[in-house]
This record gives structure tokens, C-alpha cells and sequence, in this order.
């Protein structure tokens, strides 16, 4: 089996693993990151959602032998202690219901924020409506991002 160094929440990892390994399963049982979430196992619901070089990806889709030499972020190395402007905004707006989906979402809404500091209503939505929550909290997302923004949690 080939090697893959892979940079996960900015630590270098050595990993054997076959070509057509999907990424979440290489975050989970080798790298015991388990914040990462198996759903659908088709790139549709968004639950394994990880940044690659800042990207929302689909981890369970993602092969290792396509990120090698990328910065891979996961929930677990957003922040060490829950201290993100996202992380305490998902508290603070009480977002999350069963959790299931929350890395997902959460790094999700962080790529927005990255590339969008201020978006609208209708951007948050945009962005957002390709992980699915099955507990629908929708509006508390939409709510947490605009409070992530700074903006109190409604756009204005």
C-alpha cells in the first residue's frame, strides 16, 4: 500500500492507506478524529464536510490520494477549546438539536465567512443549502452565521 503525508489541523501525518481510501474514513479510524461524520456515503448530506485548503469538501467522496500536500481542517482543529467566532455562535443561538450535522455545517458557514464577511439572508441560504440538518434548524443556523458576522443574528 503507498504512504500518503497528509496536513491535518496543521499537523503532518503518515499514512498507508490505498489510492481510493475516502478521506473520512483515513480522519476516523486512522487518525481517530471522529468529529467528522459518516451519513450518506455519496457526497450528499454534507455530515463528513472538511476544509481543504479552505474548501467545503465532502471527506466521504474524497480520496487520500487527492489530498496529499493540502491543508486539511476538521472540526477538531477549528479551535482547541470551542473559541471560534462560529463555534460561539452555534452556543450562543442555541443551533444545535441532535448534532449530527453540526461539524458540517459549522465548517461550512466558516468558508462562507471567509469568503463572505457579511452575507445576506439569501447568501447564507445559498451557501448553506448543501448540508442537510434532519432535525431542520435552519433559522437557527441562518441566525448563528449573521451573529458570527457580527451582526446580532438577524441581517439587517
Amino acid at each position: 500500500m503507498p504512504t500518503y503525508t497528509l496536513n491535518v489541523n496543521e499537523q503532518n501525518y503518515e499514512i498507508e492507506a490505498a489510492e481510493d481510501t475516502p478521506l473520512l474514513w483515513v480522519l476516523r479510524d486512522n487518525l481517530g478524529l471522529t468529529g467528522t461524520k459518516f451519513s450518506c456515503g455519496i457526497g450528499q448530506c454534507g455530515a463528513c464536510t472538511v476544509l481543504i485548503d479552505g474548501e467545503p469538501t465532502r471527506s466521504c467522496v474524497t480520496l487520500i490520494s487527492q489530498v496529499e500536500g493540502q491543508a486539511i481542517t476538521t472540526i477538531e482543529g477549528l479551535s482547541t477549546d470551542g473559541s471560534h467566532p462560529v463555534q460561539k455562535a452555534w452556543l450562543e443561538d442555541h443551533v444545535t438539536q441532535c448534532g449530527y450535522c453540526q461539524p458540517g455545517q459549522i465548517l461550512n458557514a466558516v468558508a462562507l465567512l471567509e469568503k463572505n464577511p457579511n452575507p445576506s439572508d439569501e447568501e447564507i441560504d445559498a451557501a448553506m443549502q448543501n448540508v442537510l440538518c434532519r432535525c431542520g434548524t435552519y433559522q437557527r443556523i441562518r441566525r448563528a452565521i449573521h451573529t458570527a458576522a457580527g451582526k446580532g443574528g438577524q441581517n439587517e
